[in-house]
């Protein structure tokens, strides 16, 4: 069988670990009909916009895409294309995994915890203006539409992937209507899974409680802002972003991508660490029914990394170690073990 999947290699350093991810992903075997497209900076140069409508029809045809990172302007510039896409595919889950591995600098090797973020309202909605010159004002949008379906997928995903606790994220002690929604919904479809241990934290706490005891933490459910600085703080338990996989589903269909940035200063220097968005890559491979190929893959990068001598300068003990690697030659030592039968 042969997928059809939508590639965008993305802005700055994209291209190089996008190049890197679809070697390791073809070295299991399984294959794939690439479809590229242009989006972000790139596109906003050649063709006027930073997300063409071509690109959204096309991952409508496919349902499934894969995207390297896109350069986001702060403050100024156009609005995310990341957010873009989710809303305009309603890709309303956005699971981020972070799991400890060897090798990797952690002062946490105990963490295994999976992120899942509400992708399509919260402050994300985009309804801000300026009342007066002086103020400017954003809504909190929360829906029981949009929470129950978040909330059901984490208890779904909990239980096909043998989890044992669905955590609730929230600040309903002060935000009583919004959050306060978030939080009856979270508890009314916790009751429809016995099975599935249920509780709730407020944000803060949360965030003390990932830096004292990850290992406590299973699953968290959460509103989408909430959701978009945890899954960043989880990150950085087990190495940071650039360990990080990310995959956004929706009902018709998934987009998955590496949420780091795009280092532009880093651009054609093959020098940064491919690892998130071939991690990204196996989960894609897991959505597509190839859970075999998503192991093997996952298994070779940890191999990889833990061995310490094929790995670029930010996964080295030393960051200025003459021995690290490229993007490329990661790539390449990835493949090799994949090859070679783990």
């Amino acid at each position: 069988m042969r997928y059809r999947v939508v590639l965008i290699p993305g802005d700055g350093t994209g291209p190089e670990i996008t190049e890197a991810t679809v070697r390791v992903l073809e070295a299991t075997g399984v294959k794939f009909e690439w479809m590229e497209y242009l989006v972000g900076e790139t596109a906003l140069k050649q063709k006027g916009t930073p997300l063409p409508d071509e690109v959204i029809e096309a991952i409508r045809q496919t349902k499934v895409a894969l995207k390297g990172p896109i350069t986001t302007p702060i403050a100024s510039g156009f609005r995310s294309v990341n957010v873009a896409l989710r809303k305009a595919l309603n890709l309303y889950a956005n699971i981020r995994p972070a799991k400890y591995m060897p090798g990797v600098k952690s002062r946490f090797p105990e963490t295994d915890i999976v992120v899942i973020r509400e992708n399509t309202e919260d402050l994300y909605s985009g309804v801000e203006y300026f009342m007066n010159p002086e103020t400017a004002i954003s809504l909190k949008i929360i829906t029981r539409e949009a929470s129950e379906r978040i909330v059901r997928f984490a208890f779904e995903y909990a239980q096909k992937e043998g989890r044992k606790k669905v955590t609730a994220v929230h600040k309903a002690n002060i935000l009583k209507y919004s959050d306060g929604l978030f939080l009856e919904v979270a508890r009314y479809v916790a009751q429809q899974y016995p099975d599935i241990a249920f509780e709730d934290r407020i944000v803060d706490n949360m965030c003390m409680q990932l830096v004292q005891k990850p290992e406590l933490y299973d699953v968290l459910v959460l509103p989408n802002l909430y959701g978009d600085i945890i899954s960043d703080l989880c990150a950085g338990l087990v190495g940071g972003l650039g360990v990080a996989p990310s995959g956004n589903i929706g009902d018709d269909g998934a987009l998955f991508e590496a949420v780091h940035g795009s280092a532009p200063k880093y651009t054609g220097k093959n020098k940064v660490n491919p690892t998130a968005l071939i991690l990204t890559g196996a989960m894609m491979l897991k959505y597509l029914g190839e859970a075999e190929a998503a192991l093997t893959v996952e298994r070779a990068v940890r191999k990889v990394i833990a061995e310490g001598k094929f790995v670029t300068y930010d996964l080295k003990p030393n960051r200025d170690d003459p021995t690290a690697v490229g993007t490329s030659q990661m790539a390449d030592a990835i493949v090799k073990v994949i090859k070679a039968g783990i």
